[in-house]
């Protein structure tokens, strides 16, 4: 039976690529087995599903080999767990000339430490690539720190409104105050969450008061 695994790091990330290969390949799509998280290790609920399924003889498929995991050792002993105590096979469409492992299962003794040299090889490249990443990711974020720009969710204060929305604020404020409209009306008006809604009111009286 022919398998395929696919990986992406996040949900927003486009899976379609690596469908398109497995698609070509005949691969069912009950026997394509997709995940969209980190390859910093195998805890991963399809990865785990696919898995359970394979079987002696079966041939499993994946893009490249950070697709399968970033991590060294794991990608080791993931893929000689596949291919020697399963007894399945392994393609990385990738490297198709290198890893295919049934190349080296008929190389008898030669063919597994072959094996065991390109894997460990490409292992690390793979797991370079990862370090890397992070590197960028540490680096980018202290850049913007430096510069003083905020990370995550966007910050909503008085400066942030909109010049429609400060001009119905000045105009509605007093009318609140006098209780004349009530806060959810008011913060309906300036297109506001509650929350937000007092922060900014807050705000702006402090304003008021200076």
């Amino acid at each position: 039976m022919n398998i395929g695994y696919i990986r992406v790091s996040s949900k927003e990330q486009n899976i379609d690529r690596q469908v398109t290969k497995m698609k070509t390949l005949g691969i069912e799509d009950r026997f394509t087995f997709i995940d969209k998280q980190s390859g910093k290790d195998f805890d991963r609920p399809q990865y785990k599903a696919m898995k359970g399924v394979i079987r002696e003889g079966d041939l499993v498929y994946i893009d490249a080999l950070d697709r399968l995991g970033r991590n060294y050792d794991e990608i080791i002993k993931e893929w000689k767990h596949i291919t020697r105590e399963i007894n399945a096979d392994i393609i990385v469409l990738e490297n198709e000339s290198l890893f295919d492992s049934r190349k080296f299962k008929n190389m008898g003794g030669m063919g597994k430490l072959m094996e065991d040299q390109f894997l460990s090889l490409l292992a690390y490249v793979a797991e370079q690539e990862r370090n890397k990443i992070l590197q960028r990711q540490k680096e980018g974020i202290a850049v913007a720190k430096a510069k003083g720009k905020h990370l995550g969710r966007p910050q909503f204060n008085l400066q942030s409104l909109s010049k429609d929305q400060r001009q119905k604020l000045e105009n509605n404020y007093q009318a609140w105050a006098n209780k004349n409209i009530t806060g959810v009306q008011f913060a309906d008006l300036l297109q506001l969450k509650k929350n937000t809604f007092y922060k900014i009111v807050k705000e702006y009286e402090g304003t008021l008061e200076g």
